[in-house]
């Protein structure tokens, strides 16, 4: 009986979110008080915490309950992902990227995605192109395709810019180096006619 009222409540929060938030959240907390222990109860409720209230700690222990209850449910591995991104804990995003990558049944694409924000995120634009294109060789459907095509146009972009960049820097070192080698020059010229 109380798997049924669990599930019941489990669908009710999945029929509310995110239109009804309060609905949603006092559907989750029925589906928790009968199992704590209920991934998608956790994982909801995380993204309630995350994209709803902005309390990223909150949905980070969400996550990591969810997470430490069953490790083979791979709809929770993205979004966790994104959260770690969004929070700067790019070391654990990487390590949880690569062990949500021996998940089975694992959205591979989401993953690469995942990977190429990452990337894009540490400002490693030609390593996030790469990834992403092979996102869009993972994909399986014409949405998430040009999804990736708009991230995939912004990394380009930045890496333009980050490449414009460093050319200017690299045109300011060598006229500094030009001027003190003119300078040196100069000075070594004066010092042999004293």
């Amino acid at each position: 009986m109380e798997n049924n009222l669990h599930n019941i409540h489990l669908f009710r929060a999945i029929e509310a979110y995110p239109w009804e938030l309060e609905r949603a959240v006092e559907a989750l907390n029925y589906a928790l008080s009968y199992d704590p222990e209920n991934v998608k109860a956790l994982h909801l409720m995380a993204k309630v915490h995350y994209e709803q209230l902005g309390d990223n700690e909150t949905a980070k222990k969400y996550f990591e309950t969810a997470l430490a209850s069953r490790l083979n449910i791979p709809d929770v591995y993205p979004d966790y992902i994104r959260l770690l991104i969004n929070n700067h804990d790019f070391k654990e995003a990487q390590r949880l990227i690569d062990f949500a990558k021996t998940v089975k049944g694992i959205d591979r694409a989401s993953i690469a995605l995942t990977q190429g924000q990452l990337y894009e995120s540490i400002a490693k634009y030609e390593d996030a192109e790469k990834v992403l294109k092979d996102a869009k060789q993972l994909a399986l459907n014409d949405d998430f395709i040009s999804f990736v095509d708009t991230v995939l146009s912004r990394v380009k972009k930045k890496r333009k810019i980050q490449a414009n960049e460093n050319r200017i820097i690299e045109n300011q070192v060598k006229k500094e180096a030009e001027t003190e080698v003119k300078n040196s020059w100069f000075q070594n010229r004066l010092n042999n006619l004293l």
